[in-house]
């Protein structure tokens, strides 16, 4: 998953593997869970837990940004047979939220 560059133009390097730890770790640790920042840091691995709760904010600032109407689409073309369509898409991108 990419990420945009919030508004504040800081941005630190992430790999796509510590992006992919990360939503992973996301989904172990929630809001609820003490130490959350640190232990999201040791699932990514490089990380401080400082970096991972900025990079979340960051995360949440363009969700909202795109769930906003601010952010166009991508224009992803379908693949294959089995792909749904364009509109189908942009449908379900409009419909995620962060939980």
């Amino acid at each position: 998953m990419a990420y945009f560059m919030s508004s504040n133009g800081s941005s630190s390097s992430w790999t796509p593997k510590q992006n992919k730890l990360f939503e992973k770790a996301l989904a172990v640790y929630d809001k609820d869970t003490p130490d959350r920042w640190q232990n999201v840091a040791k699932a990514v691995g490089g990380k401080s837990a400082e970096e991972v709760k900025m990079h979340y904010d960051r995360l949440v600032e363009d969700l909202t940004y795109i769930e906003s109407g601010q952010a166009p689409l991508p224009n992803y073309k379908p693949s294959g047979s089995n792909s749904r369509g364009l509109a189908e898409e942009q449908r379900l991108m409009r419909n995620l939220k962060l939980q």
